[in-house]
């Protein structure tokens, strides 16, 4: 249902875009539209996860720097049936993290120092299953697209300004551009987040199944939250479309609408890996990854430490 669901959206994303392409310039300006989307797609498609990573200071980390952290995630990737991504570390205090790349085989996690710093490393392993779901499900290339479409319907919306009145073109006339100005980039917004919701909750439940104990992540997403409030990220500040990236939305802002997040709730998060957990254990502990997963579902470092720490 969220890969339906996922696919629903996105096509009242592309809709939206060529019909804001209609307006401005008929048939032809659709087109145009296409066109200007698919290079900004093949761009974003090549550089975004250098970008990112780069935006946000992230440097790469190996089996020397970091062995830790290195070899959790070389531990959770085969567990996941996935190549091993590249590891950065960000010099931030802010609990976070975050996957990138185009595929699975150009893939990196990346987390920032306050995350290393307050979680167990069974919470930790539970975030990084959560961004190994990511990766798995491709959802990093597809936030990548709706992200880029998105920013393609606003710059059109913009765009259009400049022929509404003009009688000759067919345009969508001065009322009519200032309500598909407003609209238009608003309607994109609200699809770019209904998607990123759904995959939060799709990649929440394979990572559990990942790490195989849900409660380990429901537990790093209460830390994670309750930090997000009073620890701010000053660059996520600065670049609020790249929030939805994050597992736990990292900006400050608070009394927003829930239409307006670009996170589920984390009450509701919180719940459905409560529900999964007692599912799991009335199974064995054997729910599998999906219908084609064959993978151990026991813990691979067996009960949860009391340890604060992830390398004490």
């Amino acid at each position: 249902m969220s890969y339906f669901k996922t696919a629903i959206l996105l096509a009242g994303l592309t809709g939206l875009f060529m019909g804001v392409g209609y307006l401005i310039g008929g048939a032809s300006g659709a087109m145009i539209a296409l066109v200007i989307a698919a290079a900004m797609n093949i761009f974003a498609y090549w550089n975004s996860d250098r970008m990112v990573l780069s935006m946000y200071g992230a440097h790469e980390v190996d089996q020397r720097t970091a062995p830790d952290l290195f070899n959790l995630v070389a531990e959770l990737a085969g567990r996941a049936g996935l190549p091993m991504p590249r590891v950065f570390l960000m010099d931030e205090p802010q609990p976070n993290a975050f996957a990138t790349g185009r595929n699975p085989q150009n893939a990196a996690v990346a987390v920032t120092t306050g995350l290393v710093q307050s979680v167990s490393r069974e919470e930790l392993a539970g975030v990084i299953s959560h961004e190994l779901a990511h990766i798995r499900n491709h959802d990093t290339l597809l936030m990548t697209i709706t992200a880029t479409i998105a920013g393609a319907i606003s710059m059109l919306a913009q765009f259009g300004m400049f022929f509404g009145g003009n009688r000759d073109n067919n345009g969508p006339g001065i009322i009519g551009s200032i309500a598909m100005m407003i609209l238009a980039p608003l309607g994109a917004m609200l699809v770019q987040m209904a998607i990123s919701r759904t995959r939060e909750y799709a990649a929440d439940d394979l990572g559990a199944r990942i790490c195989g104990q849900p409660m380990w992540l429901a537990s790093a997403l209460s830390k994670i939250a309750n930090a997000a409030h009073v620890v701010p990220n000053p660059e996520a500040e600065r670049n609020p479309a790249t929030a939805h990236m994050f597992i736990i939305n990292p900006l400050s802002g608070q009394g927003m609408d829930n239409l307006f997040t670009t996170h589920p709730s984390t009450e509701n998060r919180i719940a459905a890996l409560q529900q999964l957990a007692a599912e799991m254990g009335a199974h064995g502990g054997t729910l599998s990854v999906n219908a084609r997963g064959n993978y151990p579902r026991r813990s691979p470092w067996g009960r949860p430490s009391a340890t604060r720490g992830p390398w004490g």
